[in-house]
């Protein structure tokens, strides 16, 4: 079974930590979104979409990534790196419209130093660990 992830990770590299992680256990193929705005995804049976979460939504290049890119009618999971919480709605507004099926979601804490966090030196530093790749492996293991 063929799978692709495609991410976002921009300012401490939470997700990209995330996603090699997951990578060097998993044969899956990253595709990093803002250095590479377009893939032929037809090929791939499960496709995963990772990001740090910025004001509430996935990174706007992974969007709009998928809204170019996702052909219609694919198995999809999601990653999400985040300060404060998970929120998917963003990326599962574009899946609904493409009508793929979303087969799982896994998010966790990441370093997060945006607005008043960089008063105090961050969030969730050391974030994601050993133990988030661990979860996030088991993860995509049992998709």
């Amino acid at each position: 079974m063929r799978k692709a992830i495609i991410y976002a990770s921009v300012h401490h590299g939470n997700t990209e930590k995330l996603v090699k992680g997951i990578a060097a256990t998993c044969q899956v193929n990253l595709i990093d979104a803002v250095k590479q705005s377009d893939a032929d995804l037809s090929s791939y049976d499960m496709i995963g979409f990772a990001s740090g979460i910025y004001f509430s939504k996935f990174h706007q290049s992974l969007l709009g990534f998928a809204e170019k890119n996702l052909p219609g009618d694919k198995k999809v999971f999601l990653i999400c790196t985040y300060g404060g919480s998970a929120n998917y709605k963003s990326i599962e507004q574009i899946l609904d419209k493409k009508r793929s099926k979303v087969i799982g979601k896994f998010g966790c804490r990441g370093y997060d130093t945006f607005g008043p966090f960089k008063l105090v030196g961050g969030i969730a530093k050391g974030h994601p660990d050993e133990e988030d790749i661990k979860n996030a492996v088991e993860f995509v293991k049992g998709l």
